[in-house]
């Protein structure tokens, strides 16, 4: 069953928020280890948040970066197969928002809107 890996929350000024949030729920927030275009890493700021110690059952990590567009807050679901769950969006009243991309060492997400236009992030972890 897919269960929520991490969240996304997009920041018009990404220093800002990280303080609002460091400040208001103590999430430690530091510059993404991902690796990705190094220039890409500086347009969108990328910072990695901690929410604590994961506890069974839960997750405890998100991403801030600089906001691209209007996106909202975006949750990531683990999939076993994301060609499998992408063919089946529109189908059920869906759309594909940004289409299955490859993140070195993290594996392949996806952004799709449900029927009720939210969107939702879909995540293939790498293999191990």
């Amino acid at each position: 069953m897919a269960n929520i890996a991490f969240f996304q929350i997009p920041a018009d000024n990404v220093e800002r928020a990280k303080h609002f949030y460091h400040t208001l729920l103590g999430w430690n927030i530091a510059p993404t280890r991902t690796p990705m275009d190094p220039a890409m890493m500086a347009s969108v700021q990328f910072q990695d948040i901690l929410t604590g110690n994961a506890k069974e059952g839960t997750m405890n990590m998100g991403l801030l970066y600089k906001r691209q567009q209007t996106e909202p807050i975006i949750n990531f679901v683990t999939v076993d197969d994301l060609d499998k769950i992408l063919a089946k969006v529109e189908t059920l009243g869906g759309r594909i928002m940004r289409p299955k991309e490859e993140i070195k060492t993290v594996g392949q997400v996806a952004i799709i809107q449900d029927s009720e236009g939210n969107a939702i992030g879909l995540w293939e972890p790498e293999p191990l």
